[in-house]
């Protein structure tokens, strides 16, 4: 056959040579795929136990201002209040107390002009008795004297002049006053109403038959 020797001799064109080179460099390149140097490891950061290392007092002072800055930039704080937010991000008391009197410094906490403004607005929005601000202001820190303070805004007239308001406004115009059962009724419903605000009953109760009366509602 044109080509090709009798006793099996590779074909004289060369390209016998060329299929070996090109295995040998398939074979090279599946030899190195396979055996190619492994990944740098990477540094173990962790602590003992593979916890992660504990944090530098710099890098807990920077994260705990940030909360302080996030927590105001929300609305006014108390100290406590940022405390506790501080105690649930497991900020070292340590760090906290120092940051906290560093705002202080600078006024960025004022526990008494927070207690002024709480007094304020919660007067305006809610109608609130002393007794509730007060308890109110406990509960947000403030000490007895600052609230003692803040409360001095709001004077026993004002305080009968808002529960007054706040009968006018609750009084139901479709109820028939003229029924005792219905007013008796009435009577209760309101006195509920400024009791929840913190008024004590006897003065509650007193303010509901003043504005009553000014109504023309027979006693």
């Amino acid at each position: 056959m044109v080509g090709s020797s009798a006793d099996g001799d590779p074909p004289a064109d060369g390209s016998a040579d060329r299929a070996g080179r090109s295995q040998g460099r398939s074979r090279r390149r599946n030899t190195a795929r396979g055996s190619g140097a492994a990944a740098a490891p990477v540094p173990d950061t962790r602590g003992e136990g593979g916890s992660p290392p504990p944090r530098t007092d710099e890098e807990w002072t920077s994260q705990a201002r940030s909360i302080l800055l996030r927590q105001l930039a929300l609305g006014p704080r108390s100290r406590h209040q940022l405390l506790q937010k501080l105690a649930e991000r497991e900020v070292p008391p340590a760090i906290a107390t120092a940051l906290l009197d560093r705002f202080e410094e600078v006024q960025l906490i004022d526990d008494a002009e927070f207690a002024r403004m709480w007094v304020r607005t919660r007067t305006a929005a809610k109608a609130l008795s002393r007794y509730s601000l007060r308890r109110e202001l406990a509960d947000k820190g403030i000490e007895p004297d600052l609230a003692e303070e803040a409360l001095q805004q709001v004077t026993d007239e004002d305080e009968h002049l808002q529960a007054r308001d706040v009968v006018r406004r609750k009084l139901r115009s479709s109820a028939d006053l003229s029924d005792r059962a219905v007013r008796d009724k009435e009577v209760r419903r309101l006195v509920g109403v400024l009791a929840r605000k913190g008024y004590n009953p006897g003065a509650a109760f007193s303010i509901v038959k003043e504005v009553l009366a000014d109504t023309g509602t027979p006693d």
